[in-house]
């Protein structure tokens, strides 16, 4: 083989990833896959779309190798084929929020000053779980938390919040956290909780991030509640 015809077909395979790439929607999905396994049905609800057009973007995203499938029963369950293509979600986000202003400008309009909410990051979080002083809600759908939750998390999904606010011990601090540093349910949920008066805060990014990082991870139904 010439230098070359080598070069050219190394190069080619990079590129099978950054096609992959280049639909808002296949981002977008691997990011719910990085949540926990999805069925075509599941992501066609959640990302307001034809299951036509999901099955397409799943071939390509399969074609690329990024995501895997298995079958049970008569659905097909999806999943990022390897942590591997955690990271490189996490470098894709890091390479856009430095590169381009768009990116700030977008999230400052949409949630506004964040600053206030005094985002919480992992050592201070492992740290304050380890003393006591805190308590880490993860605010995700009930599912995702069952897929794969930061260890030492209660699951309270967003929508249930309100009705068991009186679960949560109020001489602690509430660290809320989601699906990743755009995910508007943990703001929504430091909001909650300080307009009935409790200390919180938002954890600076969700699960996919602390997964990708080796932090230790749990998985399967919802830890006991801290009192």
């Amino acid at each position: 083989m010439k230098k070359r015809t080598f070069k050219d077909g190394l190069y080619q395979q990079f590129a099978r990833i950054g096609k992959a790439l280049s639909s808002p929607h296949r981002i977008e999905m691997m990011e719910l896959l990085a949540q926990g396994e999805r069925t075509v049905e599941s992501l066609t609800e959640e990302l307001g779309q034809t299951m036509g057009n999901i099955s397409a973007h799943l071939q390509v995203l399969r074609e690329a190798r990024l995501v895997e499938g298995r079958k049970e029963g008569l659905y097909v369950y999806y999943r990022l084929a390897d942590d591997v293509v955690l990271g490189l979600l996490e470098g894709l986000r890091r390479v856009a929020e430095k590169q381009l202003a768009e990116v700030d400008r977008l999230v400052e309009s949409f949630f506004g000053d964040r600053a206030e909410l005094d985002a919480v990051g992992f050592d201070e979080l492992r740290s304050r779980l380890k003393s006591g002083s805190a308590v880490l809600v993860d605010v995700r759908p009930s599912s995702e938390y069952a897929a794969g939750h930061i260890s030492g998390a209660i699951s309270i999904p967003h929508d249930e919040l309100e009705e068991r606010m009186s679960e949560l011990p109020r001489d602690k601090e509430v660290v809320a956290y989601c699906r990743g540093p755009y995910c508007v349910f943990a703001d929504e949920a430091v909001k909650a909780l300080r307009d009935k008066r409790r200390k919180a805060r938002r954890l600076e990014a969700g699960f996919p991030e602390w997964k990708e990082a080796g932090l230790p991870t749990g998985a399967g139904g919802p830890d006991k509640k801290t009192s």
